[in-house]
């Protein structure tokens, strides 16, 4: 399992991945989950993936081909098979984009789907995709293992893969829409740690990536390995203040009351 979060702001796009993975309590290995693609001048994504290794994998090296393919003036054979359905480089919309994104991870799964129900084992993938298009607004999509996509949006800003209910409390009561880049890249890290803490599925490295609206370039990234002193910094910090919170919570009526 692995857990990835994407958050879409006013100022532009967050993105969090841990880099576990797990095939069984004796085969913990480690992967980035977290893509750039930069096919052209005017665009630019991130493909954050969790599930199926396999299926996720194939889904990458498949965009790189096409994209390679595509830019030597050839068709990908993907490409020809969906009658020409638009890639990271011919898009002109995010959510064309990701619909590319999803029908390459069906097409995946269909592949192996007999040979894996023989077996027991899922392909299932799924994807958050942000990025942005000159002429598009900035945006971000979780693709699921179905091929469909829903997109982030003001009220619902930041989007989840993987284990991610842990992670999701500080999101919702912390996180808006108007943060700061940097206060969304820390409260999204303090969300993969406290994961973490609770699920040893999930586990550094750690990799943030800050994309501000209209620049198309990433222009923080940033990578935590399990001994980085600000994974304990971070986490000291956040036990002090539930700590102190938990000290200003309201006394109960009998407290008021001594015997």
């Amino acid at each position: 399992m692995t857990y990835c979060v994407g958050f879409r702001l006013e100022a532009g796009l967050v993105f969090a991945s841990d880099s576990r993975t797990n095939a069984g309590v004796d085969y913990i290995s480690t992967y980035s989950k977290m893509h750039v693609f930069e096919p052209a001048p005017d665009r630019l994504f991130v493909l954050l993936a969790a599930g199926n290794l396999a299926t996720t994998q194939a889904v990458v090296n498949r965009i790189r081909r096409d994209l390679r393919d595509n830019s030597s003036g050839e068709v990908g054979g993907f490409m020809a098979a969906a009658g020409g359905r638009p890639d990271l480089l011919s898009a002109r919309h995010l959510f064309e984009a990701a619909d590319y994104v999803g029908h390459l991870s069906v097409a995946v799964q269909q592949d192996f789907a007999t040979s894996l129900r023989q077996t027991g084992a899922s392909g299932e993938a799924s994807f958050i995709l942000g990025g942005q298009i000159r002429g598009d607004e900035h945006g971000l999509y979780l693709i699921y293992p179905q091929g469909n996509a829903v997109m982030a949006t003001e009220d619902t800003p930041f989007l989840q893969i993987g284990e991610s209910k842990y992670g999701k409390p500080p999101l919702d009561y912390v996180g808006h829409k108007n943060l700061t880049l940097d206060d969304a890249a820390r409260l999204c890290l303090m969300s993969e740690i406290i994961t973490r803490r609770s699920n040893l599925t999930v586990g550094p490295p750690f990799e943030l990536a800050i994309m501000p609206r209209d620049r198309f370039q990433i222009s923080r990234r940033l990578k935590l390995d399990k001994n980085d002193p600000e994974i304990n910094r971070a986490m000291e910090v956040w036990t002090r203040s539930m700590q102190d919170a938990l000290q200003r919570l309201p006394r109960f009526p009998w407290e008021q009351m001594p015997l």
